[in-house]
C-alpha cells in the first residue's frame, strides 16, 4: 500500500503562482540558528523567501511554482536538526498580534514626538526663557503643536476609542480621565499659544501617553509571546491523520483536513485525531487520557475511538463521525463553558484599582476648578490648576504597576518551564491554598516505564530492547526506551495481538505477552504483587523473563508535593482510574485525601465543594476529561503534553517531565502580587502627596507631567524584583 505526505491544506496563496506556508519550529534559540535555517531553506530550488521570526519561533516561507511538496521543507529543516510543523494560527492569536503591532506604532510615535517636543522645552527648563524673545518662544510653541496635535492625534486613538465606547455604554473607566487630560491639555496649550502666553504644555501631553503606551504595551506583549509559545507546542504535536484516498492509497494529512466520512487508518502505537467508529480489525485501546483509567479496553468493529486514545495492538479502520466536535467533545464543552462562566466573574487587580479611580480623579479635578473659581481666580488659571491635577494624577504609575509585573514574571516563569495563558492568571495562582492534582499523565508522566529492570538480566534486557524496536505497541516502545537499544534484530515476524518472534544464533527468541512467550507464572507474579503494571515476556530458548511496564510518577513528583505542604498548601487527588491503580500512586506520594472512577462532573462537584468552604483551589490536570474541572477551579495549570483542549482551558502551561513548575509557578506569583501591590501603594502614596500640591496651584502641568514620569519609573524598577529568586 503505498503512503504519501500532505500538507497542502496548510499552504495559502497570497498572490498568483505564489505559495505560503507558515511552519513552527523547535530550537530556534539565537541569530545564529535564525541565519543557518535561512540559508538551508532559501537553498531549496524555487524557494523566494525563508524568513524566522526568533520572538515566536516560527518559520514563513514562500516559492513559486507547483514542484516543491511541503514535505520536502520539513524534512530540510530536520536535516538542519530542527523540529517543525505547519502552523496555522488563531483566529483571536492574529487579532492580538495585530493589536499589539498597532500599540508598538502608537508607543514609537508617541515617543518619538516626545522626544522632539522635550528638545523644544530645553531652552525654558535651563532658565533662559525669560531672556528669550516672544517671536522665539512663540515660533517654539507652534513648532511643539505641530508635532504634538497629529503624534498625540495617532498615539492616542488607543485611550479615546476606549473611552468613548464607555461613555457611549453610560459607564467610564482608566481611559476616561486619561482622555480628558490630555485633550484638555493640548486644547488649553493650544489656546495658550494663540494668545502668546509664557507657557504651553504640549510636552506635559504626549509625555503621558508615551509612558501609557509603554504599560499597554507590555501588557499585550507578555501575553501575545506566552500564547505564541504555547501555540508552537501545540503544533509541534504534529497532530495528523493516515486517510485513505483510494483502496491501495493511503495520505498523511493534518486533522483539520479531515472530514466526516472519511476512513482513516490508526496503526498500532498511533494516537487517533478524530472521533469515529471502527468499521474493520480489532484492538486494545489505552483511552485513559479521556476516561483517566490506564488499564487497555478491547475495541472491535462498531465500537466508538474518541480523539486523543492510543492504539496498542491491532490495525484499526475508522470513519469518521465528527472532524472536529463529536459527542463526547460536546458533552465536555458543555460542561467547560459553564464552568467559564462561573470563572469569568473573577475581578483583575488592576480593574478593582480602575473602579475607584476614575471617578475620583474625576471629581477631584473638578472640585479644584470651582474652588478656584469661587475663591476668585479666573477660568483661565482654575482650568490650568485643573489640567495640572489631571495630568499628576494621570494613572501612569497605576498602569505600568500590574503589565511590569507580569512582563517579568512571566519571563521569569517562562525559565522556570511554565507559560501563561492568561491575564490574571498570576493574581489567582498568588491566591491557591488548595491544589487538586489528577493522575493519569500529571502526577505520572505520560509515557509508560519499566519499573523491574533491575530484576533483570543486563544482556536479556538488551535483547529485549533490540526485539521491541520492531514493534509500534506503547509496552514495546517502553522496553526499548528504557533499554536504549539502537540495533534491531533483523527477520522479525510479527504475530498480530500476540508478540514478536525471530530466529538469533540459531536459537528462536520471543517477547510479547506472556501466553506467547510461556511465561504465565511469571506474569501472575508480577500482577499478584501490584496488579496496576502491564507485562510483556521475554523467552530467549528455554530462558524465561518478565518485563513489567507501568505509567512512572513524575521523578520529582515526591519532593514538589512536600514542598507545597511546607508551604501551608492543601494537596488532594482526584482521578477517573481505578481504585487499586490510585491508591497506590496515592500512597508512594503520602496524599492522604484521594477520589478513584470521577467522572468529569463528579471532578467539578469536588471542586465547587472545596470552593464553597472557602478554599481558593488550583486544578492541575491534563486529559480530556480534566478540561472542565481546570475550568472549575480559582485557577488551573496543565502539562505541555495535555490535549489541545485542557492546555487552552488552563491558565498555565508547565513543560518537561518535572512536576516542580507547579511549586515555582505558585512561588514566583506570590511574589508578584506582592510587587504589584506594593506598586499600587506607591502609586497611592504618590499622589497622597502630590495632588494637594496639585491643588494648591503650586506645579504646572509641565512639571506635574515630570512628577508623573518619577513615579512610573519608581514603579518599574520595583517592578524588576521579581525577576529574582522566588522568595516563598
Amino acid at each position: 500500500m503505498q503512503a504519501t505526505r500532505d500538507f497542502s491544506h496548510c499552504v495559502k496563496f497570497p498572490q498568483a503562482g505564489v505559495s505560503h506556508l507558515d511552519l513552527a519550529i523547535e530550537g530556534v534559540n539565537c541569530a545564529g540558528c535564525m541565519s543557518k535555517i535561512e540559508r538551508g531553506i532559501s537553498a531549496i530550488p524555487d524557494v523566494t523567501m525563508a524568513r524566522v521570526n526568533l520572538t515566536d519561533r516560527r518559520l514563513a516561507v514562500e516559492w513559486t511554482g507547483d514542484a516543491l511538496d511541503p514535505a520536502n521543507i520539513i524534512d530540510r529543516l530536520a536535516g538542519l536538526g530542527y523540529k517543525s510543523y505547519p502552523f496555522e494560527p488563531l483566529r483571536s492569536e492574529a487579532a492580538e498580534s495585530d493589536e499589539s503591532r498597532f500599540l508598538l506604532r502608537c508607543l514609537s510615535v508617541a515617543a518619538f514626538a516626545t522626544m522632539n517636543v522635550m528638545m523644544l522645552s530645553v531652552p525654558v527648563w535651563s532658565g533662559h526663557g525669560a531672556d528669550m524673545l516672544a517671536e522665539q518662544r512663540d515660533f517654539f510653541h507652534w513648532l511643539s503643536a505641530l508635532i504634538a496635535l497629529p503624534a498625540a492625534a495617532y498615539a492616542g486613538r488607543p485611550f479615546f476609542r476606549s473611552a468613548w465606547r464607555a461613555l457611549r455604554a453610560g459607564g467610564t473607566n482608566m481611559d476616561v480621565p486619561i482622555s480628558i487630560g490630555v485633550i484638555t491639555a493640548l486644547s488649553m496649550s493650544l489656546i495658550e499659544t494663540i494668545g502668546h502666553a509664557e507657557h504651553a504644555y504640549f510636552d506635559a501631553a504626549i509625555m503621558l501617553l508615551t509612558f501609557l503606551l509603554a504599560g499597554r504595551y507590555l501588557d499585550r506583549s507578555m501575553r501575545r509571546r506566552t500564547r505564541a509559545v504555547a501555540s508552537n507546542l501545540a503544533a509541534l504535536k504534529g497532530e495528523t491523520a493516515t486517510k485513505f484516498v483510494s483502496a491501495t492509497e493511503i495520505r498523511t494529512v493534518p486533522a483539520a483536513a479531515i472530514k466526516v466520512g472519511d476512513i482513516v487508518l490508526l496503526r498500532p502505537g498511533e494516537r487517533c485525531a478524530v472521533d469515529g467508529n471502527i468499521v474493520e480489525g480489532s484492538s486494545e485501546i489505552d483511552q485513559s487520557i479521556i476516561t483517566g483509567e490506564t488499564s487497555f479496553v478491547t475495541a472491535t468493529p462498531g465500537s466508538p475511538i474518541y480523539a486523543g486514545i492510543i492504539n496498542v495492538s491491532g490495525t484499526l479502520r475508522i470513519r469518521v463521525t465528527a472532524s472536529s466536535e463529536g459527542t463526547l467533545l460536546s458533552e465536555v464543552t458543555r460542561l467547560l463553558d459553564q464552568s467559564l462562566q462561573s470563572r469569568s466573574r473573577y475581578v483583575q487587580l488592576a480593574d478593582r484599582a480602575a473602579k475607584l479611580y476614575a471617578p475620583l480623579v474625576h471629581a477631584t479635578a473638578l472640585i479644584t476648578l470651582l474652588g478656584w473659581v469661587f475663591a476668585g481666580a479666573t477660568w483661565h488659571n482654575a482650568i490650568l490648576t485643573a489640567i495640572a491635577v489631571l495630568i499628576i494624577t494621570c494613572p501612569c504609575a497605576l498602569g505600568l504597576a500590574i503589565p511590569a509585573v507580569q512582563t517579568v514574571v512571566s519571563g521569569a516563569l517562562f525559565r522556570s518551564g511554565v507559560l501563561i495563558n492568561s491575564g490574571d492568571a498570576i493574581e489567582r495562582v498568588a491566591q491557591t491554598n488548595y491544589i487538586v492534582f489528577d493522575k493519569t499523565g500529571t502526577l505520572t508522566l505520560p509515557e509508560l516505564d519499566v519499573v523491574n529492570s533491575s530484576e533483570v538480566p543486563d544482556e536479556i534486557f538488551s535483547l529485549a530492547g533490540r526485539l521491541a524496536l520492531s514493534s509500534r505497541h506503547p509496552v514495546a516502545a517502553a522496553v526499548a526506551r528504557a533499554s536504549k537499544a539502537k540495533e534491531p534484530v533483523s527477520d522479525i515476524e510479527e504475530i498480530a495481538g500476540q508478540g514478536i518472534r525471530a530466529m538469533l544464533n540459531g536459537r528462536e527468541v520471543r517477547l510479547g505477552r506472556p501466553s506467547f512467550c510461556d511465561a504465565d507464572d511469571l506474569a501472575n507474579r508480577l500482577l499478584a504483587m501490584d496488579p496496576e503494571v502491564s507485562v510483556v515476556a521475554i523467552a530467549d530458548g528455554k530462558a524465561r523473563h518478565a518485563i513489567a511496564v507501568r505509567q512512572r510518577l513524575r521523578a520529582d513528583a515526591a519532593v514538589t508535593l512536600n514542598k507545597l505542604r511546607n508551604a501551608g498548601i492543601g494537596i488532594e487527588m482526584l482521578s477517573g482510574d481505578r481504585v487499586p491503580a490510585v491508591a497506590h500512586a496515592a500512597a508512594s506520594l503520602g496524599i492522604g485525601i484521594w477520589r478513584a472512577e470521577l467522572t468529569p462532573a463528579d471532578k467539578i462537584a469536588r471542586i465547587e465543594t472545596l470552593k464553597k468552604q472557602g478554599f481558593k483551589v488550583m486544578m492541575v490536570g491534563d486529559g480530556l476529561n480534566d478540561a472542565p474541572s481546570l475550568a472549575a477551579a480559582h485557577v488551573s495549570m496543565a502539562p505541555v503534553s495535555a490535549t489541545h483542549l485542557s492546555q487552552a482551558t488552563a491558565d498555565m502551561v508547565f513543560l518537561g517531565d518535572n512536576l516542580m513548575p507547579v511549586f515555582a509557578a505558585i512561588s514566583r506569583s506570590k511574589k508578584a502580587l506582592r510587587l504589584m501591590r506594593q506598586n499600587i501603594w506607591l502609586a497611592v502614596v504618590y499622589n497622597a502627596f502630590a495632588v494637594p500640591i496639585a491643588i494648591g496651584g503650586l506645579v504646572t502641568p509641565l512639571i506635574a507631567a515630570a512628577a508623573m514620569s518619577a513615579s512610573s519609573i519608581l514603579v518599574v524598577l520595583n517592578s524588576l524584583r521579581a525577576g529574582g529568586r522566588s522568595g516563598s
